[in-house]
C-alpha cells in the first residue's frame, strides 16, 4: 500500500511541475508575440510615412505646376493667386478656368497646407506643417532639389518662381 501511494505523490509532483512550465511556456509566447507586434506596427508605421511623403511630392508639385498656370495665364497674367481656391476655380475670364481639379489637404497633417506670399499679396508656394524627419533625403527632381537633406517635412517649399520655369 505504501508503495501505490509513493507513486500518485510522484505522478502528481510531475503534474504540478508540468502546468507550471506550461504556465512559463505561454507567457514566453504572449512576449514574443508582442515583440512581434511591435516591429509590425513599426513597419507599417515607416511604410504609411513613406506612402504620404509619395503623395506630398505629387500633390505639391500639382499646386505649384498649377500656381504657375494661374501665373501665366489670363488678363492680370503675372500675378499670383489670392488663394489655393482660386486654382480650383479661376474666374478672371469669361471662361472659367481650372488650375486644379480641387483643393487637396496637406497629406502629412490632413490639414490646410502652409503658404508662401508674394509681395503682392498672393500665394506663390505651399509647405506641409509637419514637422517629422523625411525618409526621403535625395534623388528629388530638378525642382525639388532644395528638399535634399531637410531635416522636416516644413522645408519641402513647393514655390513657383517666373525665373526658375524658364529655365
Amino acid at each position: 500500500m505504501r508503495r501505490g501511494s509513493a507513486n500518485r505523490a510522484t505522478r502528481v509532483g510531475r503534474l504540478h511541475a508540468q502546468r507550471g512550465s506550461a504556465y512559463f511556456g505561454m507567457l514566453v509566447a504572449v512576449a514574443i508575440f508582442g515583440l512581434m507586434l511591435t516591429q509590425m506596427a513599426a513597419l507599417w508605421t515607416s511604410q504609411r510615412q513613406r506612402e504620404r511623403e509619395a503623395d506630398l511630392l505629387a500633390k505639391g508639385d500639382e499646386i505649384r505646376r498649377a500656381i504657375g498656370s494661374y501665373y501665366t495665364s489670363g488678363p492680370a497674367a503675372g500675378r499670383y493667386p489670392p488663394s489655393l481656391d482660386d486654382l480650383v476655380v479661376d474666374k478672371r475670364q469669361a471662361r472659367t478656368l481650372h488650375h486644379l481639379r480641387r483643393a487637396y489637404r496637406d497629406p502629412m497633417t490632413d490639414n490646410e497646407w502652409r503658404t508662401v506670399r508674394s509681395p503682392d499679396g498672393g500665394i506663390m508656394g505651399v509647405f506641409s506643417s509637419a514637422t517629422g524627419k523625411p525618409f526621403r533625403q535625395q534623388g528629388f527632381s530638378e525642382a525639388d532639389k532644395a528638399f535634399a537633406n531637410q531635416s522636416s517635412y516644413a522645408g519641402w517649399v513647393f514655390l513657383y518662381t517666373p525665373q526658375a520655369a524658364r529655365r
